[in-house]
């Protein structure tokens, strides 16, 4: 389940750089259409790129969430509740040790 989700959120990635190469392709058209300078078509790429870091933060949020819940639905405990309940284990074994001495 969490491989599925990471693959998604890689592919995901990956069509922000896809579509990074076909934003700069989309400007260099759209200058050479309307005769943008090199400024504007600087800007206007700059936009696109702000937009698209925009959106891949946008779906790393929304995976990890979405790991999160599958691994709330599926009943898995998280790191720190393991780790929790890892030391109160070793502390148990501990006190069970010092009383049979």
């Amino acid at each position: 389940m969490i491989e599925l989700i990471e693959k998604t959120m890689l592919a995901g990635i990956g069509a922000i750089s896809l579509t990074q190469k076909k934003a700069e392709d989309l400007i260099s058209d759209l200058r050479s259409q309307f005769n943008l300078s090199e400024e504007k078509g600087r800007e206007l790429f700059d936009k696109l790129q702000q937009t698209a870091r925009d959106n891949q933060k946008k779906l790393q949020e929304v995976a990890q969430n979405e790991v999160v819940a599958a691994c709330e639905r599926l009943g898995l405990v998280t790191r720190d509740e393991f780790d929790k309940v890892r030391k109160k284990v070793q502390h148990l074994e501990k006190q069970l040790k010092e009383a049979g001495k």
